[in-house]
């Protein structure tokens, strides 16, 4: 009968993890955490390029429209603020939401009119770092060449 006691003892302490074993699996834990934020980093940036890419193709749209309407291009002084209110209404065919002026990382879509290599306009957008140049996440997109082009 004493045996059996002290075998029934050594099994209940063996039913709990060490610390070196919680340490090992909070580790390896970790490390699988930093691998996929990693990967999913970079598709973060990719998709954010995408909608700034799909908000530029929105607004040159917008503003060809507007162009149709008034016989000219919005000044550079007003922008792309003429296509959202006060001076636009909803039921304006070239009217925007204000939060579609924005780009994905939050600034407003530049204007530039007239725009490069005999473009009418230009929009553009300075990336994730709002700065002009950059490569990556931080690369400028434009109106002027987004069309057929691949992506970086």
């Amino acid at each position: 009968m004493r045996v059996h006691t002290v075998h029934r003892h050594i099994t209940q302490t063996r039913r709990g993890m060490t610390l070196v074993e919680v340490l090992a699996v909070v580790v390896i834990l970790g490390l699988i955490a930093t691998t996929l934020l990693v990967g999913f980093s970079g598709t973060f940036g990719k998709a954010r390029h995408e909608l700034a890419r799909s908000g530029i193709a929105l607004l040159v749209g917008k503003v060809e429209t507007y162009r149709i309407e008034k016989s000219d291009w919005p000044s550079n002084e007003l922008g792309l603020a003429v296509l959202s209110a006060p001076h636009a209404t909803p039921t304006t065919s070239y009217y925007v939401a204000a939060d579609q002026l924005l780009d994905p990382w939050g600034r407003i879509y530049l204007y530039v009119a007239p725009g490069p290599e005999g473009h009418p306009f230009e929009v553009l957008s300075y990336g994730a770092d709002g700065e002009p140049g950059g490569e990556g996440e931080n690369a400028d997109l434009s109106s002027a060449n987004l069309r057929g082009k691949a992506d970086q």
